[in-house]
């Protein structure tokens, strides 16, 4: 049997391999920053999520998965840090907090990031990319004035749905049941376990019943929806769908659908999707004493 010594040496060894690999990934970074330098925006949110499903799928052994996660997630963020200024604007309410505990575990613990009050200034500013993207809260059927509505627009300043938070179960945050949207504004790209924001606006209500069947009909499957009339404007109506899988707006099903609906749908606008978070049984059992 090694002696504590002889061990620790090796657990030393080991480290100086790691640290070796971590300067050896950092260089190819530099690489990919080279080819990505007219990117306006440099972060591939698709690309991060299919690095953690693939460490996921062969990770062996005692070392716990959330864990694993997190130290990748600082490495990703670390790295994209290196390839330009990179910061976060976070929604910061007194009535729903965290959402500052969720952008810190997904964009690292040393990025800049500010809280706003407003979500519309959130959106204000990932348009300008003042901040690199914008942390905002999960949508509810009952917001009156929903920030979703403020992205049913088009153009490359517009901010797009790229992530849902949290990706890897809460963390250790005081208000831990938050869940949260980033929004930046690029365009989405497919991962193969994705879902999408719709939104479709339209002369007078869409109601839910005839309208999930309308999709269903064309093969899609509505996970989500929430209504929204300006007072001003009582005549156009906004829906907004989350549905499953990797959608654009100019997906033939959409046109089907459309079809299959009763109403008189004036465009349809996407806004953008999500790789969806790990799920408990890929995450394992979470630490001793946590809620699952």
């Amino acid at each position: 049997m090694k002696t504590l010594d002889e061990l620790r040496q090796k657990i030393d060894e080991i480290d100086d391999q790691l640290h070796d690999l971590i300067m050896s990934r950092t260089q190819i970074v530099e690489q990919v920053r080279a080819v990505k330098s007219t990117d306006r925006v440099k972060i591939r949110p698709a690309r991060e999520a299919e690095i953690i499903y693939r460490l996921m799928a062969r990770h062996q052994g005692a070392f716990p998965r959330r864990e694993l996660v997190r130290m990748w997630r600082e490495l990703i963020v670390a790295t994209l840090r290196s390839e330009g200024p990179f910061s976060v604007a976070v929604f910061a309410d007194e009535e729903i907090g965290g959402f500052w505990g969720l952008a810190r575990d997904q964009y690292g613990s040393f990025t800049p990031m500010t809280a706003y009050s407003s979500t519309r200034r959130i959106i204000e500013v990932v348009s300008r990319q003042d901040a690199t993207v914008g942390v905002l809260p999960l949508p509810v059927r009952s917001d009156p004035d929903p920030w979703w509505r403020r992205l049913a627009a088009t153009g490359e300043d517009v901010p797009r749905v790229i992530a849902r938070l949290p990706f890897a179960g809460p963390g250790n945050a005081r208000a831990n049941k938050a869940e949260a949207l980033v929004v930046c504004p690029i365009a989405d790209e497919p991962t193969g376990r994705d879902r999408t924001y719709l939104v479709f606006e339209s002369s007078g209500e869409l109601r839910d019943t005839a309208f999930i069947k309308a999709m269903k009909g064309s093969g899609l499957e509505t996970v989500f929806t929430s209504d929204w009339s300006d007072p001003t404007r009582p005549e156009i109506w906004m829906k907004l769908v989350e549905v499953e899988g990797y959608v654009q707006d100019t997906d033939p099903r959409l046109a089907q659908a459309i079809e299959n609906m009763d109403g008189n749908i004036g465009r349809v606008v996407g806004l953008g999707g999500y790789a969806t978070p790990l799920e408990l049984d890929e995450l394992g059992p979470g630490p001793m004493g946590a809620e699952q």
